[in-house]
C-alpha cells in the first residue's frame, strides 16, 4: 500500500514538474498553443469526471482511506479490507493517470476531510465487521440459524417423527397447559359450588320479594284501616306520619292501576298477539322484557323519592308545608303514572306468554330457548365488577318473581276459558317454563363468575346482605339493596283474579252476592295472611341463622 502510494505522489510530482520546464522554456506563442489544447484537455477531463465524478472520487477517497482505516482498526480486522483495497486499486490505475494529474487542491483537501471523517467513525465503531465479500453465502447454514427446525425436518423421516409424537407425552400439549391446583378449583366451582349458592340467594330473594307482595296485601290495608279508626275517633285533622303518608300513597298508586287495567280487554289484546308469528312473538317478548327491567329500576327511584318526601312532609315546619304538600303531591302524580305503565306492561308480557303457552306450533319453547340463550349470550362474555354481579342476581330474583305472577295470570285464564282436562298441561307448561329458568340462571352466573375470576364465597356475602335487609339492618353500600316495587305485580293479580271470583259466585239477590263478595274476600285475607306470616317468620328466622353462622365463621378465620 505504503509502495503504491508512492508511485502516484512521484507521478504526480513528474507531471508537475515536467509543466513546469516546458512553461519556462516556451516561447509566447507556443504558450499561447500549449493554453489551448490545456484548455481543450481541461474540458474534455471535467466532462468525463462530470460523468463519472462518483467514481472519481470514491477513487481517490478509497485510496486514502485504506490508510485510515488500517491505522485506526485493530490488527485482526486488516485482513477485511485487503480484498477492498485491491479492488480500489486496480480501478484506480485503470481509470488512467490523466484523471490523477487533473485533480486540484480543493479536492484533494474535501477528499481528505471525508478521508478524516470516515476514519473516526470506523475508529468509533469497535467490534463492526464488514461482510466478507469473497465468502459464499451457505443456504442451508442460514436456514439453519434462523429456524432451529430447518435440520430436524432434513434429517427426520415421516415414520421417526409419527413415532416421537406418540411417544413424545401428552397429545394435546401444543395447545393444552398443564393446571394447578387453582384452575382444578375453579373448575368445580364452576361445576357444582358455584350454581347451589347462585341458587341459594336467587330463591331468597324470591321469598324477600314475595314478602313484600304479601306485605302489601295485607299489612298496608289494616294499616290504613288503623289510621282511619284513629282519624275519625279523633274527629280532628292531624298530620300524619311519613309511614302513613306512604301507605296512603301506595295505596292510590294500587288503586288506580286496578281500576285502569279493568277497563283493559283482555281478550283482545290476547287476539292481536295470538295472530303474530312466532318470531314476532320472540320479539314483542323480548321487548316487554327490557321496559319491564327499565320501569322496575326507575319505580324504585320513584318510590324511594315519595317516600323522602312524605318524610320530609310529616316533619317540615308549618310555614314549609304548602310546599312540601306541593311536592308531595307532584311526586304521587309521577309515582302512580309510572305504576300504571309498569301493570301494562306486566299484563302485555303475561298475555304473550300465555298465548305461548296455549299455542300448538310448540311456540312456547321457541320463546324459551330464543329468549334465554339471548340473556346468556348478552351477560356472559361482559365485564362484571362485584357490585353490578349483586344487582344481576337480584335482578333475576324480581323475574322470577313476574313469571309466578305470570303463571298465576295463565291459571286463571285456564279456570275461565279451558275446555276439557286442562291442569295436567298447564303443571307441565309451568314446570318447564319454571325449570329453564332455573337453568339458564345457573349457566348465567357460573359462567360470568368463572369469567370475571368472582368466586362462590362471594355469592354468600350477597346472601348475608339480603339477610341484614330481611331484618332491617341498614348495609352500608344502600345500593346493595334488592329494590322491589309489587305494586304494578299486585295490580295485575288482582285484575286477573278478579273474574274468577265474579265467575264463581252464586246467584241470586245483590244483598246475597255482596255478602258472599264479603265472605270470600274474608277467606282470602286470611290465607294471605297467613301466608305472610309463614314467609317473614321463616326469612328472619333464616337470616338470624344465617348471619350468626357468617360471624362465626368469620370469628375462626380470625
Amino acid at each position: 500500500m505504503s509502495d503504491f502510494r508512492s508511485t502516484a505522489r512521484k507521478l504526480s510530482f513528474d507531471v508537475l514538474a515536467g509543466l513546469h520546464d516546458d512553461a519556462g522554456a516556451s516561447s509566447p506563442a507556443r504558450r499561447k498553443r500549449r493554453h489551448s489544447k490545456k484548455r481543450k484537455k481541461k474540458e474534455e477531463v471535467t466532462s468525463t469526471s462530470s460523468n463519472n465524478g462518483f467514481l472519481i472520487n470514491s477513487n481517490c477517497r478509497s485510496v486514502e482511506s485504506v490508510v485510515y482505516e488500517e491505522a485506526f482498526l485493530p490488527p485482526e480486522e486488516k485482513r477485511v479490507y485487503s480484498v477492498t483495497e485491491l479492488r480500489q486499486r486496480s480501478s484506480f490505475i485503470s481509470f488512467g493517470e490523466e484523471n490523477v494529474k487533473e485533480v486540484d487542491d480543493g479536492t484533494r483537501g474535501e477528499s481528505e476531510s471525508m478521508m478524516k471523517q470516515t476514519a473516526e467513525m470506523n475508529a468509533n465503531a469497535n467490534g463492526h465487521r464488514m461482510l466478507d465479500k469473497d465468502t459464499s453465502l451457505d443456504w442451508k447454514q442460514l436456514m439453519a440459524d434462523k429456524d432451529p427446525n430447518y435440520n430436524y425436518l432434513l434429517e427426520k423421516s415421516p415414520v421417526n417423527y409419527f413415532i416421537e409424537e406418540m411417544h413424545g407425552g401428552n397429545s394435546l400439549r401444543t395447545t393444552t397447559i398443564l393446571a394447578n391446583e387453582k384452575d382444578r378449583e375453579r373448575v368445580y366451582d364452576t361445576i357444582f359450588r358455584m350454581p347451589w349458592r347462585c341458587e341459594l340467594v336467587i330463591d331468597v330473594g324470591f321469598f324477600v320479594c314475595l314478602d313484600s307482595f304479601l306485605s302489601l296485601l295485607t299489612i298496608m290495608p289494616i294499616r290504613l284501616l288503623t289510621t282511619c279508626w284513629r282519624l275519625l275517633k279523633a274527629r280532628q285533622l292531624k298530620m300524619l306520619s311519613a309511614a302513613e303518608l306512604s301507605d296512603f300513597g301506595c295505596f292510590l298508586m294500587l288503586i288506580s292501576g286496578v281500576i285502569l287495567l279493568q277497563q283493559t280487554d283482555i281478550s283482545l289484546i290476547y287476539h292481536m298477539i295470538r295472530g303474530q308469528g312466532t318470531i314476532k312473538l320472540y320479539v314483542v317478548y323480548n321487548v316487554l322484557e327490557i321496559f319491564d327491567k327499565l320501569c322496575q329500576n326507575f319505580g324504585g327511584d320513584v318510590l324511594q323519592t315519595l317516600f323522602n318526601t312524605a318524610d320530609g312532609l310529616a316533619n317540615c315546619s308549618p310555614e314549609h308545608t304548602r310546599c312540601m304538600l306541593w311536592r308531595f303531591i307532584s311526586d304521587e302524580v309521577l309515582a302512580v303514572a309510572s305504576s300504571i305503565i309498569h301493570s301494562f306492561i306486566l299484563l302485555a308480557q303475561a298475555i304473550t306468554l300465555s298465548t305461548c303457552i296455549v299455542a300448538d306450533n310448540n311456540a312456547l319453547f321457541a320463546l324459551l330457548v330464543s329468549n334465554n340463550f339471548s340473556e346468556i349470550k348478552s351477560n356472559v362474555f361482559k365485564r362484571f365488577s362485584k357490585d353490578n354481579i349483586q344487582s344481576l342476581v337480584y335482578f333475576d330474583s324480581v323475574e322470577r318473581f313476574h313469571i309466578a305472577s305470570f303463571l298465576i295470570f295463565v291459571l286463571a285464564q285456564n279456570i275461565l276459558e279451558a275446555e276439557g282436562p286442562w291442569f295436567e298441561n298447564f303443571l307441565y307448561n309451568a314446570l318447564v317454563v319454571y325449570l329453564c329458568e332455573l337453568m339458564i340462571d345457573i349457566i348465567k352466573h357460573s359462567f360470568v363468575a368463572k369469567f370475571n375470576e368472582i368466586k362462590p364465597i362471594v355469592y354468600s356475602e350477597f346472601l348475608e346482605d339480603l339477610c341484614k335487609q330481611t331484618l332491617n339492618i341498614q348495609p352500608e353500600n344502600p345500593k346493595k339493596a334488592l329494590t322491589f316495587v309489587p305494586l304494578a305485580p299486585a295490580s295485575v293479580v288482582i285484575r286477573v283474579l278478579s273474574p274468577v271470583y265474579a265467575a264463581h259466585l252464586p246467584g241470586g239477590p245483590t244483598l246475597w252476592r255482596l255478602l258472599w263478595i264479603l265472605i270470600l274476600s274474608i277467606m282470602s285475607f286470611v290465607m294471605l295472611t297467613t301466608l305472610k306470616v309463614m314467609v317473614g317468620m321463616g326469612l328472619r328466622k333464616h337470616a338470624t341463622w344465617y348471619i350468626k353462622r357468617c360471624q362465626r365463621r368469620k370469628l375462626h378465620s380470625d
